[in-house]
């Protein structure tokens, strides 16, 4: 038998699954590895270019509020913030922006020798995404 790798994935926790599956598939061009919806919510596997997250509408019942339940400001209130690793940061941040995402900083070289700009998707997760400079 084969052995598995390790993997880390995190899970989103979201108000409006369905909303969020359509988002991430335009904003980032998501492909849906399983997605199970039903009274409960919608539950999502989903990947970016082989890099593979998870989401699910949030369920209190569970500890698993979402960023709009954290929230108590304009400043959110996500505890996680994802990092997206891509060749063209500047394509793939103008693309989440047109799907809906909201710029907090656009993309730039910083000093820490990364190109990247960060971004708020409608759901309240922050993303940073960008690439390391040569």
């Amino acid at each position: 038998m084969a052995e598995r790798k390790t993997t880390l994935a995190p899970l989103l926790n979201v108000r409006g699954g369905a909303r969020a599956v359509a988002f991430y598939k335009a904003a980032f061009g998501a492909e849906e590895i399983f997605v199970l919806d039903n009274e409960g919510g919608v539950v999502a596997h989903l990947s970016i270019a082989g890099a593979e997250f998870w989401l699910a509408d949030e369920s209190p019942e569970h500890q698993n509020p979402s960023p709009d339940t954290l929230s108590s400001g304009a400043a959110g209130g996500s505890t996680v913030r994802m990092i997206l690793t891509v060749d063209d940061p500047d394509a793939v941040f103008a693309r989440a922006v047109a799907a809906g995402a909201r710029v907090l900083w656009p993309v730039e070289d910083q000093p820490y020798r990364w190109r990247v700009g960060r971004v708020v998707d409608p759901f309240g997760h922050h993303w940073e995404i960008g690439k390391p400079l040569r």
